[in-house]
């Protein structure tokens, strides 16, 4: 009676750790080249499913998500960075990516892109999403041109635990060329 006391208490703890677990984090193994340099194939990374609940997306980050059409037959979800949030206008010209008219600076990048993309305005509830490997990526840019409903964001990727040599946190990037303006902008309001 003793030992079905505590293998039933045992199987109790493993649930309570196990379900918070999955509601809360999923792990998924990159399988193609569109990230790289910052993730290559067969790394293995932890998204957090969560972060999302209070507020969406912010720019820079790299996210999960499962694909929109034209992709929705794909097997795997997508991961990319998300460059253009809801309302914005992203252009790509001159081998650089602009928000609004105001170019990025991008250091993550394998290389700068080597095509153009006119001006779109994103939907609302959307995010235009590019892969660091810009020049080899099926992404926003890439005709006929989708974004990423809000809905179909798994997570905000996390951690990378495989290889053991890149085991640590994922890195977000922040624009200063956007905060900047963005300041100048509240000031604005604010002086009226």
């Amino acid at each position: 009676m003793k030992i079905l006391r505590e293998v039933g208490i045992t199987i109790l703890i493993a649930i309570a750790v196990f379900v918070p677990l999955q509601l809360t984090v999923q792990s998924y193994t990159v399988v193609m080249s569109s990230m790289k340099p910052n993730f290559q194939e067969g790394d293995c990374i932890m998204v957090s499913k969560v972060s999302y609940r209070s507020s969406g997306p912010q720019r820079g980050e790299v996210v999960v998500f499962n694909p929109p059409p034209p992709n929705e037959e794909s097997p795997h979800p997508f991961i990319k960075r998300v460059i253009g949030l809801p309302g914005e206008t992203v252009e790509i010209k001159d081998k650089k990516v602009f928000i609004d008219g105001i170019p990025l600076q991008e250091e993550y990048v394998m290389a700068a892109p080597d095509y153009d993309m006119s001006a779109k305005t994103i939907p609302e509830n959307e995010y235009f999403v590019l892969g660091d490997n810009r020049n080899n990526s099926n992404d926003s840019h890439s005709p006929p041109g989708w974004t990423v409903p809000r809905d179909n964001i798994i997570g905000k990727a996390w951690f990378t635990y495989w290889p053991p040599g890149k085991l640590g946190l994922v890195k977000h990037y922040n624009y200063p060329e956007m905060l900047e303006t963005e300041g100048e902008v509240m000031v604005a309001y604010q002086s009226l």
